[in-house]
């Protein structure tokens, strides 16, 4: 099968991808590659191609939600890709948790239903989790870099506008500590198509303490935290 929405072709994706929801972080991300070059803009998945510390590496769009991430990695991995990192955003729902903050992603929860019942073709229990070896990877290199992180599962919700307080008290009492919306398709697609797969999320908001990051600080936490990220995907 060749892919519809990402229209480059095999040779242009790396094996080794680093993953954004948003395009505009993306274009940022790209600055730290050495020649990028655009190898995919059609539909809005922005996808860059070039070498970091010598070694081919890929920054791509995954875009909002489950079913646009699922699109992206089957495309990308027709395409070439092996190993995904996911860089995002979150909202904290312990008050641990403050704006700005990195949490490496150790597991994450989900509503039964929708994506999940159409690829396992049953209600499933199943387990997302990343993949060991790329997680141990991001947080030995955030530690060797001094950045200060937490680690936990999440809640990947469907519904964005649908999160409230109460939200936010029934999930971290499951014990999740942040919520975002595309690291259980992330982790249980990667498990199937025999994929490798690892997730750091960016705290932008707080459900239980209020407010947003300004968009300036989230840029300069991404981008702090960027390098620590590429780091540990190169070794793969």
């Amino acid at each position: 099968m060749n892919p519809v929405h990402i229209l480059a072709k095999k040779g242009d994706i790396a094996e080794r991808v680093l993953i954004a929801g948003d395009p505009g972080r993306v274009k940022l991300l790209s600055t730290l590659l050495d020649q990028p070059r655009l190898v995919n803009e059609n539909r809005g998945y922005l996808v860059y191609t070039g070498k970091y510390r010598g070694v081919e590496v890929s920054i791509a769009t995954h875009g909002i939600g489950g079913p646009s991430l699922a699109i992206v990695l089957e495309e990308l991995s027709m395409l070439g890709g092996k190993t995904f990192i996911r860089y995002g955003t979150a909202g904290a729902l312990v008050p641990e948790l403050d704006k700005g903050d990195y949490v490496i992603v150790t597991g994450a929860s989900y509503n039964q239903g929708g994506l999940f019942h159409q690829y396992f073709r049953e209600d499933a229990c199943i387990s997302p989790t990343p993949d060991f070896e790329v997680t141990l990877a991001l947080y030995s290199s955030f530690k060797t870099k001094g950045l200060k992180f937490f680690t936990g599962n999440v809640f990947s919700s469907d519904a964005f506008y649908a999160e409230d307080q109460e939200f936010a008290k029934k999930w971290s009492e499951r014990g999740n500590i942040a919520v975002e919306m595309e690291c259980a398709t992330l982790f249980a697609l990667s498990k199937m198509r025999k994929l490798r797969s690892g997730a750091v999320v960016v705290i932008s908001d707080s459900l239980v303490k209020g407010g947003w990051i300004s968009k300036e600080e989230l840029e300069k936490r991404v981008m702090d935290g960027a390098t620590a990220i590429l780091d540990a995907l190169i070794n793969f």
